[in-house]
């Protein structure tokens, strides 16, 4: 299966991605189909999730990069490969090129996160930091194709990748025939494409619904319009679906075969990760989690049996460590405040005595008693609490204001 330039808007069809699974057989898991109890009780009908974290590298993008590069003429393989990634696409063009004993070349950003550079470069690519964002990073990598003639292996705007992607919709109908939707990520479209063509050549009735987060939600204007159109300084915690402008091809795929785009919010992203990890025991990463986000803010909007497709779980500790507290708070089981009190020997020790009344775990505590926003006798403190739920929070809140501070904040 190989496209050249000029046919890359060629439709892509079942046979495509029946011929992308049997490329894959091998070298790509069949990955896990997991039941979720708790949003089963939530949506009111069974909720299977597609472990897509669990694929070699950590995510979905080793099918389309492996389909992608196996296509290859011999020259062109000899060439080598480029590619321009903050993570994921990254990691299987490493991975894939390695199997295939191509050579690859990846461009990240300068702020991509350690743990991805590293896995990139341990999967046998050649990495360089280029830009400050992804943007400046593709056009890095593709200058470099155009010096070097090495192949740019784009993320999701090719038919091949579309066809690897694809088959995670075969899998879903093998797993979950039953199946009536089938909840996925969009960033570039790559993935929603491929499932949409598997899935509805074989099962038009089922449902396929594309999330994306609404700070880079460039599907919706683009489908409105009839063409793809740029979403301007996309900003979403979910870089795997922060993408500004829809690619060319998957675009007429997902506009004639994907049912509805939906958008979620930063806080029903964090609220989902959350989940995945305390009751499905899942780590997975905020464009990943998106396809519960959609079930968490509309539970009763979709017909069941649902399955989620959990497309990655490459995140960063630092930015889970962040995600987490922001999900707590989402939920009302984390609370920061900042109040004022009179900076006398005690004070400190009586207001953790009131917090300690109605039960709240002190995290952590700043306390500042030089500052010239603050009078003589006063002392700032902000705390960091473990709370609840709401109802938890209000109590905290009416307590310290029974007990006469200010709340700042």
């Amino acid at each position: 299966m190989s496209y050249s330039t000029a046919d890359s808007f060629r439709p892509v069809t079942l046979d495509d991605v029946r011929g992308a699974q049997k490329m894959l057989s091998g070298v790509a898991r069949v990955t896990a189909m997991e039941g979720s109890r708790h949003l089963s009780q939530t949506v009111g009908a069974p909720v299977h999730l597609k472990c897509e974290n669990l694929q070699r590298t950590g995510s979905f993008k080793l099918r389309g990069a492996y389909v992608r590069i196996a296509g290859l003429l011999p020259e062109e393989r000899a060439a080598g490969v480029v590619a321009a990634s903050a993570g994921n696409h990254a990691q299987g063009v490493a991975l894939a090129s390695a199997l295939l004993g191509v050579r690859s070349t990846v461009f990240m950003p300068k702020g991509a996160p350690l743990p991805k550079v590293s896995a990139t470069r341990d999967y046998g690519a050649e990495v360089r930091l280029h830009g400050q964002v992804v943007d400046e990073t593709l056009a890095a990598a593709q200058e470099y194709a155009a010096e070097t003639g090495a192949v740019f292996i784009h993320p999701f705007d090719h038919p091949d990748i579309i066809a690897g992607q694809g088959t995670v919709g075969l899998e879903i109908l093998e797993q979950c025939p039953e199946a009536r939707t089938i909840l996925v990520g969009i960033g570039g479209g790559g993935l929603a494409a491929g499932i949409a063509v598997a899935v509805k050549s074989l099962r038009p009735e089922v449902r396929v619904v594309g999330v994306q987060a609404a700070g880079a939600a460039a599907y919706p204007p683009s489908l409105a319009a009839g063409r793809p159109v740029s979403v301007e300084n996309p900003a979403t915690m979910a870089d795997g679906i922060k993408v500004g402008r829809p690619g060319d091809v998957p675009f007429g795929i997902v506009g004639e075969l994907v049912d509805e785009v939906r958008t979620v919010s930063e806080d029903e992203l964090s609220a989902a990760l959350l989940l995945c990890l305390e009751r499905a025991k899942l780590v997975v990463e905020p464009a990943g989690a998106s396809p519960v986000a959609a079930l968490l803010s509309a539970p009763g909007a979709f017909e069941g049996p649902v399955v989620a497709v959990l497309s990655g779980g490459n995140v960063d500790p630092v930015l889970m460590e962040r995600v987490l507290r922001h999900g707590m708070a989402a939920q009302g089981r984390y609370l920061a405040v900042r109040l004022r009190l009179t900076d006398r020997p005690g004070a400190l020790a009586t207001l953790l005595g009131v917090l300690s009344v109605v039960d709240a775990n002190v995290l952590d505590v700043s306390h500042v008693r030089t500052d010239p926003r603050l009078g003589l006798t006063e002392a700032e403190v902000e705390l960091h609490l473990e709370t609840k739920g709401p109802a938890h929070c209000a109590e905290v809140g009416q307590a310290l204001r029974e007990a006469g501070y200010t709340v700042i904040g």
